[in-house]
């Protein structure tokens, strides 16, 4: 597929999309959704150990490009949008068995929040902001948001936010403990490459049973938890990056990690 939309790369481990239409703040479409899922096929299906998610131009995501989704003279099902382009998304994210960084380069408002918020490790530049939009036009946050932010930043602080609709900057969403990092816009690129290339050489396995259990955790009780911790940690304890890092660790060197 040749991309218009997105930009894909892939090498040495790491994987980078970027959101491409910076004249519309990188808003939504249904060509850009078939791009991602693109991309995603091909990150499933290749050497990649981290994914590396972010947005050209002033803004990472402006959520849904309106555009494509007027009512005009009859009704617009925004179920079936979701249920087919940002549900699938967010599920496929979640699911990645390798770490997903994503840098918040601008706004990130609507769904395009709540992509952002479906990664593992979320790095915003000091002058994002994250809008849950969706009360202006009538809606409810999609995209897992109403699962994510009541999880994330608890329930009276995601029921101001998705009431209101107001700009949450990144700094206060580090307070918040929505997102994990706010650096300055500058150093953004840096700490993105900083990032993909410590989980390129990183346990991937063993991060991707971590990133699985704790979204397991959600929904478990400790005794499932406590189930599920014996099992992954059965199988892990018999993979090549924990002999590895054992060795590693008893011969005072840098381990070498396959990412099995």
């Amino acid at each position: 597929m040749t991309y218009k939309n997105i930009e894909f790369s892939l090498a040495d481990g790491i994987a980078r999309i970027t959101l491409n239409r910076p004249d519309k703040l990188n808003s939504f479409t249904e060509a850009m959704h078939g791009e991602l899922a693109d991309a995603l096929d091909q990150v499933e299906a290749g050497q990649a150990r981290v994914l590396v998610l972010t947005g050209n131009g002033r803004g990472f995501c402006a959520g849904q490009d309106l555009s494509e989704r007027q009512p005009g003279n009859g009704d617009v099902d925004l179920g079936e949008t979701v249920e087919k382009f940002y549900a699938p998304l967010v599920r496929r994210l979640r699911a990645l068995p390798m770490p997903i960084v994503v840098g918040v380069n601008g706004v990130a408002a609507g769904a395009g929040a709540n992509v952002a918020l479906a990664g593992d490790i979320v790095i915003a530049a000091r002058s994002a902001s994250f809008i849950q939009a969706f009360c202006r036009l009538g809606l409810i946050p999609d995209t897992g948001g109403t699962y994510v932010l009541p999880r994330l930043v608890g329930h009276a602080r995601a029921m101001g936010l998705a009431m209101l609709g107001e700009k949450l900057s990144a700094e206060q969403a580090v307070q918040w403990g929505l997102i994990w990092e706010c650096v300055e816009d500058s150093a953004l690129p840096a700490r993105l490459d900083e990032l993909a290339r410590h989980f390129s050489q990183a346990p991937t396995k063993g991060l991707a049973y971590t990133k699985r259990a704790l979204n397991q955790s959600l929904a478990n009780s400790l005794d499932e938890q406590l189930d599920l911790e014996r099992d992954m940690m059965a199988e892990l304890g018999r993979s090549h990056d924990y002999k590895e890092g054992v060795a590693a660790f008893m011969e005072k060197r840098q381990p070498v990690f396959k990412g099995e």
